[in-house]
């Protein structure tokens, strides 16, 4: 097992005992290869059978499993009420921060169950979804360079955050652009141009109402959010990509950038400086195919991207402070997911309050005086920016 620990141990633990020491200590900070990430996701799931389930989406191109651990009072099924979220690291198999803090964050929610108010809390009232590794093939391929190493593409040497369907881009000309092949569109229809990790996520998110998301980088340390890509429409305003909800993406940015101890200064790295610590992803650089657009538009799932290091391969000694700066920042941004309206909605009309399968929601202000009232609609949302399924509803929002 992987233990952080000053004691040293005799090499000839049984796994038994390791298992048992491993609850005491907690996991070690240091880069866990694919097959002990799958054991360490094992023995959680087995340890913890109430409130984690282990699940695959699908293979990598080389055959390895993306495992995902669910964590909450449910863990095997969705519940009424109970909103889906969901965190994917190592999306680029060489920026390898993120899949270390994701393994932290399962440890500390599991050991922090029934004895932490806000991790219980969480999980009572939260179903999260975490991917450790996106690109496994890239993460064993990788070199740990801090910036220009190997394992960035999976095994096809295609970059899986330029693989998704994109809204904007109607086709890629002149070689091979990102992720997508020369002369290929890049609308959903198209599944012979998309990678199997890729594939693996749009087929989960379709058996998953995600309301929230965030998707962990590094070579950087900023929030980034939609959109990414732009084709000079109307969505374009001086400079940004903007979508309908600016406002709440501006919203969960900052409250990862606040809640870590250095992303809101905005200077964290030399050669970038990001005003409160956030951006939006078209305003940075344009981006076509990116997964948080995906997320968004297809999916109605809000994602943003985390860009946690500087160093995309840090020493394993710096691990430890990642994990500081950035655990009060990955609590504060799932709770996030409760953030809005969220509830039924049923057919009145009908006895047995069948749910609605279609539906249009206005959030209203209503002012009363005297015997008139006044109502203002500041908000209405169809079907852009909610998770609706089988008459359940939540819709981010800030009004």
């Amino acid at each position: 097992m992987m233990l952080s620990t000053d004691t040293t141990f005799p090499v000839a633990c049984s796994w038994g005992l390791w298992t048992l020491l491993s609850l005491c200590y907690g996991l070690e900070f240091r880069y866990h290869n694919t097959a002990e990430v799958e054991k360490y996701l094992r023995e959680v799931s087995r340890n913890y059978p109430n409130i984690t389930y282990r699940y695959s989406i699908g293979r990598s191109v080389e055959g390895r499993h993306l495992w995902v651990l669910v964590l909450g009072k449910s863990p095997r099924e969705h519940k009424v009420g109970i909103p889906e979220f969901k965190y994917v690291g190592n999306m680029h198999g060489n920026e390898a921060v993120g899949r270390v803090l994701l393994l932290q964050l399962i440890d500390y929610l599991t050991k922090g169950y029934r004895s932490n108010a806000l991790v219980t809390r969480l999980l009572d009232t939260t179903r999260v979804h975490i991917l450790p590794s996106m690109n496994p093939d890239g993460f064993e391929s990788s070199s740990r360079d801090c910036m220009n190493g190997f394992g960035r593409y999976n095994s096809h040497g295609v970059d899986l955050n330029r693989n998704f369907p994109d809204a904007f881009l109607r086709r890629a000309r002149g070689g091979v652009r990102g992720g997508v092949r020369a002369g290929a569109t890049v609308g959903e229809g198209e599944e012979e141009n998309r990678e199997k990790e890729v594939e693996a996520i749009m087929e989960w998110m379709k058996m998953e109402r995600f309301v929230l998301s965030a998707n962990l980088h590094g070579g950087a340390v900023v929030a980034s959010y939609p959109y990414d890509n732009s084709n000079g429409g109307s969505e374009l305003q001086e400079g940004a990509s903007v979508t309908p909800d600016n406002d709440v993406f501006v919203h969960l940015a900052k409250t990862y950038s606040y809640s870590h101890t250095q992303m809101h200064k905005g200077n964290a790295c030399s050669d970038s400086s990001f005003p409160h610590g956030i951006t939006n992803g078209f305003q940075w650089y344009a981006l076509p195919g990116g997964m948080q657009d995906y997320n968004y538009v297809w999916q109605q799932c809000l994602e943003i991207t985390l860009e946690l290091s500087c160093c995309k391969f840090p020493p394993e000694r710096e691990l430890p402070s990642y994990w500081e700066a950035n655990r009060p920042a990955l609590l504060a941004y799932m709770q996030q997911v409760h953030l809005g309206v969220k509830g039924q909605v049923l057919d009145g009309t009908v006895s047995q309050n069948v749910p609605v399968q279609s539906v249009c929601v206005c959030v209203c202000v209503c002012i009363i005086c005297v015997c008139v009232c006044v109502c203002f609609c500041l908000y209405c949302m169809c079907v852009r920016g909610l998770s609706y399924r089988n008459g359940l509803l939540s819709v981010l929002s800030q009004v």
